[in-house]
């Protein structure tokens, strides 16, 4: 009886001492944050919360050790880009990645803008707001497309808000709001369907009047266009006008027998979709399959932005983007791990909601040269009923203010002094 005895007090001794070494452990906020690898987001209120980004070290360890010990694919049987990324190239930015990045700079440059969370329609909303100096300034809702990011208007954002120090005047002062749409970065993942366009421009709407915008402009290019559109489309309260760096005119709006220039550009779009519109099949009507690849391999995650990153810019700036540019961007999705959340908006709205719509609010557009078909003025005519802007650029792709931050930012200026 005493030996057995002797032997419960020494297991009870040992669990307790084990108890609190992991107790201890725990309550060490470093040791803590070596062992997480993920982003921790705050749950969001409707108050308007500041939000700061802080990478574990864990997260970072982690994707150092994964792009380690990535098995790759054999080579490409073309010496062009035709079969997708070619091996030596995405073996050389999965190095930089590993050991030339800077793994904390998409912190530092975030950190460096104000951003905050706020829930909308049940979602926690990620966003930069950048109120400019100038009172009279124009609030101006900006949002990005996949496979970009906030990180797209990072550098547009300071001319923007402050004209006066970047070749401007202080009439073409804007006040600044970025959201991240649901699913991407730090917004919070749909966990439900109906988080399409549709919802996604009313939620826009939501947010600038909650920042006390009665009466703002709206700009986007890609699913950026799609919500700016909606917008429109649905006179949501405040917008009074918009601009467009991708105009959705397709299917195109043909009366009659198509013009010279309509053939070519109807020529352009079909190539497209016969020879670079994969991903979109794929996202719109299996994300959650693609998902899984896209949240364990980084490399998996990197060369299916990469991809896009090199050959949606203009060739004729390349490369427009720098190495660590890219990676910023594709940084944000691993540490958000938004991989499938992402694909998903194809899902929920590519098939339906991402189609020509007839507007009458006044509508500005900017066609940019590396853009992924030429959309038309004459189709913008037929389809805006208050087209009051429409100018080509000399430079720039699909990425417009990241690539070109200066004539995007140019074209802004113009299209919107209209509207002052």
């Amino acid at each position: 009886m005493t030996e057995a005895t002797s032997r419960r007090g020494v297991l009870l001794a040992v669990a307790g001492l084990g108890a609190v070494g992991l107790a201890t452990a725990y309550s060490d906020p470093r040791k803590a944050e070596a062992k997480t690898t993920e982003v921790m987001v705050p749950p969001a209120s409707e108050a308007v919360a500041e939000f700061k980004l802080s990478i574990p070290a864990g997260a970072l360890e982690d994707l150092r050790a994964r792009l380690g010990a990535t098995r790759w694919p054999e080579k490409e049987t073309v010496d062009d880009w035709s079969e997708g990324v070619p091996l030596a190239n995405m073996k050389a930015l999965a190095e930089y990645w590993r050991s030339g990045y800077d793994m904390h700079r998409l912190e530092r440059r975030l950190n460096a803008v104000p951003q905050y969370r706020t829930k909308i329609d049940g979602l926690g909303i990620h966003f930069l707001h950048l109120p400019s100096k100038h009172p009279n300034a124009l609030p101006i809702i900006l949002t990005h497309g996949w496979p970009g990011s906030i990180i797209e208007f990072l550098k547009v954002i300071g001319p923007l808000t402050d004209p006066t120090a970047h070749g401007g005047k202080a009439e073409d002062a804007f006040h600044v709001v970025v959201p991240a749409l649901p699913g991407y970065g730090f917004s919070d993942k749909p966990a439900e369907r109906g988080w399409g366009l549709p919802r996604i421009a009313r939620a826009w709407a939501v947010l600038m009047n909650r920042l006390g915008y009665a009466s703002y402009v709206a700009q986007g290019g890609d699913w950026g266009a799609g919500v700016t559109t909606w917008m429109a489309k649905q006179h949501v309260e405040g917008v009074k006008a918009i601009h467009l760096n991708l105009p959705i005119l397709f299917p195109p709006p043909i009366e009659g027998e198509p013009s010279a220039e309509e053939k070519a550009a109807i020529a352009k779009l079909m190539a497209f979709a016969d020879n670079g519109a994969g991903y979109a099949k794929l996202q719109s009507t299996r994300p959650q399959t693609i998902g899984y690849s896209l949240a364990d391999s980084p490399v998996g995650q990197a060369a299916w932005i990469y991809e896009k990153l090199t050959q949606w810019s203009d060739p004729n700036d390349a490369p427009a983007l720098s190495r660590d540019e890219m990676l910023d961007n594709i940084m944000l999705y691993r540490l958000s791990d938004t991989g499938a959340s992402s694909a998903r908006l194809y899902f929920e709205s590519y098939a339906t909601d991402f189609s020509t719509q007839k507007l009458d609010i006044p509508v500005g557009v900017s066609v940019f040269p590396g853009e992924l078909y030429r959309p038309l003025k004459i189709w913008g005519e037929r389809t805006y009923s208050k087209l009051f802007y429409w100018n080509e650029v000399a430079a720039g792709g699909h990425f417009a203010a990241f690539e070109q931050p200066d004539i995007f930012v140019a074209e802004l200026r113009k299209c919107f002094a209209q509207q002052r």
